[in-house]
This record gives C-alpha cells, structure tokens and sequence, in this order.
C-alpha cells in the first residue's frame, strides 16, 4: 500500500505511515459518514472536445469496441480487495458506475462486477446502483440484462437533441439515436436520469427551449441540466468556440428554472433537477460530504476515519493502473486532508444544494467545531448570500447566483 502523506508533510521515504488513519490526527469525528462506492471505466468510443474526464478513445469497426475487457475487471476485483480493511465492515448505500462509457462493457462483464461488488461488500438491499451510457451504445436486450444483474438506475449523457449541436459537441450520436436510447432505458428502468446542456456553441433561446421541452417529453425521474464550461487541458479550451454571453445564459438558466418547476421538477442541486423522492442518491453523499471508495483508472476517493480525513487518486492510465492493481499498488497518490482545508471542501459541496445542510453536519462531516467558520458564516449573511436561520447552512437566491464567490469565503486565508 503506497504510503499516506500527512497535512503539510512531504512524502515518506518508507511506508512506516500506512497506518497513519489510526493514529491521533487534526479532528475529532463523532462517526463514520455514509459510505458509497465509484467504479470507473476509462473507455469510450471518442473524446468529446469539452471532456475533461479520465477517458480513453477506442473508436472499433464495424460497431465493435475492442477494450481488455476480463484484464479490467480483473484489475477491480484486486484494487477493491486491497481497499477493504479501509472500509471494513462499513455498509455501502449507493454505486455509480461512471466514465467514459460503462456501457462499453458487455452484458456478462456488468454482471461480473456487480457479482465481485456484491461478494466483498455489504451492499443495502435497496442500493441505488446508476450507470452512465451513452446513445451511441444502446442495444435493447443488453440494457435489459444490465438491470437484470442489478443496475436501477441509468443516466443517459443525451446532451442534446439538435444535430447540428451534438456535432459541434463532438458526439457520436444524433438526434434519432438520443430518443432511440431513451425508448429503451425506459422499457427496462423506471429511474432514468437524462443528462443535457445548454449555452451550447452557437444555441439561442429558442433551441435551448426546444431542447429543454424534448426532455421533459419523456417524463423521465431526473433531468441533469449542466451549463457548457471551457474545462482546461481539452480541445475546446485550446479551441474555444462561441459561446452566448453571460446574459443570454442567465435567460436560459432562467427558462430552465421556471420550466421545471412547472413540469413537477425540484431544482434541488445547482444542476439536478428531480422529481418527489427521485433524487440522485449517489451524488447527495458527494454533496453532503459522505464518503466514497473509488476504483477503476483515475478514481478518485474520500475516506473518513476518527481523527483524519483521507484522498486517494489511482493510476489514471488504464493500462498503468491495471499492471498496478495486479501487483496490489492501484493506489497512486493518498493524501491527509488538512484540518484547515476541510471548510472550504464541505462548502464546496454543501452549498451546492438549495436546501443546504443542518448546521450541525459541519461538525458530524469534518470534526471541526462550527465556530471554526463562524466568521465566515457572519460575512456570508451579512451580504445576502446564506440563510439567517442559526441550525441550518442554505444559500439565499442571491448566494445560488453567485454560488463560485459563496464558496471562496470559505478558502483558507
């Protein structure tokens, strides 16, 4: 197990530290938080230009993608053997099988892992289990027999509905393979969440409307709704197009909203959108601060222990990571998350959610007392920004708006 670097310290020499979670550390937590598993898969069949995810092109002939598919799984079942005396005993409540495109994988592949995931941790029986597919694998008995093997919940990465938009996103599929795919998740699940954009290069009101009303056509359980950013290190951030302006944004950020609501949806989360009890289950626990284990290629996790807090990241290029995962080193980088970084991590999350949080899960989630931030908070209402209410921690409207400079009154001075 490669050696944990406490906060503030360089790297050990030797790996005397492996067991640093047990030792006294900065904090004092009174609990384990939730914990909730991610599971990477690193291929898709082409790199989008904004995608900045840990993702690896396998383009195929002939509508077949050659991934080392048994080698992968392989790999999985040996970096999640080697993390459970990390998360021994722990129950998981949530999985997300994410990417890169998941539903690369084949039928028999997904129940393999479920299997492995099912054999070496105690998963709740009514565990949301989401996986991420795109439109441009969609084959209707292999969806069914992924939620035979136990996937309940399907994100589809749709984007859009326009062609000419899907083009200028670099995806490969087009508006008829969008609603194709939606027709079949919906004959073998009942959550479905939809992912789209919108600010696209070139998109007026109009076609963001339009987009915006193909989506709620469907009646589906989820509607994520994201805001097209220029991530750096990808080919649209080398290449920018053109974007609509701040306030042709804000209009549709504006139509977004009001639609929804209109339609039964609660705007739950900066960029979720829900229907009663529908929740994405697995992203609350991001964004409440619980814990996950990450594996696959480039996974990234939290864990929580008595008296630390502690970051891991895996090998992040699938061929590395496999080798690494083998020899029993898919670790690449574990870090102690330092006592003066955890307000700003938990507000980074927290006040993504219109509800907010119970005050008292600062404490609950970091082990810091709430006083540690108490000037922060006062700033924070004194400009409008969060709720006055003393046991609870919400953003105002006006703080959802300005959400990225609510966040940084929380960064370390």
């Amino acid at each position: 197990m490669i050696p944990i670097v406490p906060a503030g310290a360089a790297p050990a020499a030797t790996p005397d530290n492996t067991q640093l979670w047990l030792k006294p550390g900065q904090i004092a937590l009174p609990a384990s938080p939730p914990l909730s598993l991610y599971v990477h898969v690193p291929w898709c069949v082409r790199k989008c230009p904004y995608c900045d995810f840990n993702s690896h092109a396998v383009p195929g002939k002939d509508g077949s993608h050659d991934i080392p598919e048994d080698a992968y799984l392989d790999a999985l079942r040996a970096d999640l053997e080697q993390s459970l005396p990390l998360v021994w005993g722990r129950p998981v409540h949530t999985v997300f099988i994410g990417g890169g495109t998941p539903s690369l994988l084949s039928a028999a592949g997904m129940d393999r892992l479920l299997s492995d995931i099912r054999a070496l941790l105690p998963l709740d029986a009514d565990a949301e289990i989401t996986m991420e597919a795109n439109p441009g694998t969609f084959e209707a008995e292999r969806f069914a027999s992924y939620r035979a093997s136990g996937v309940n919940r399907l994100s589809i990465g749709i984007q859009s509905f326009n062609d000419s938009h899907l083009q200028a996103l670099g995806r490969i599929h087009g508006e008829r393979e969008a609603r194709a795919a939606i027709d079949i998740a919906q004959r073998s699940f009942d959550n479905v969440n939809l992912d789209m954009m919108y600010a696209l290069p070139g998109q007026t009101l109009e076609q963001c409307r339009s987009d915006l009303e193909s989506a709620l056509s469907y009646g589906t359980t989820h509607l994520s709704l994201y805001h097209l950013t220029l991530e750096p290190n990808t080919l649209f951030a080398k290449f920018p197009p053109a974007l609509p302006d701040d306030d042709l944004a804000y209009e549709m950020q504006d139509l977004i909203e009001a639609r929804t609501t209109e339609a039964g949806y609660r705007h739950y989360e900066t960029s979720a959108y829900a229907r009663a009890h529908r929740e994405a289950r697995h992203n609350l626990n991001y964004w409440r601060f619980g814990d996950y284990l990450g594996i696959g290629a480039g996974a990234h996790g939290k864990l929580s222990f008595p008296n630390r807090i502690l970051r891991q990241m895996r090998h992040k290029h699938p061929a590395t990571y496999m080798a690494q995962a083998m020899a029993g080193n898919a670790v690449q980088e574990a870090r102690e998350v330092g006592a003066d970084e955890l307000p700003f991590e938990f507000m980074l999350n927290a006040l993504r959610l219109t509800d907010g949080v119970p005050a008292s899960s600062f404490h609950d989630m970091t082990g810091l007392p709430l006083h540690a931030i108490s000037r922060q908070l006062a700033a924070a209402e004194t400009k409008g920004l969060l709720d006055a209410d003393p046991t609870v921690i919400r953003p105002t409207e006006l703080g959802r708006r300005f959400l990225n400079d609510l966040q940084e009154m929380f960064l370390k001075d």
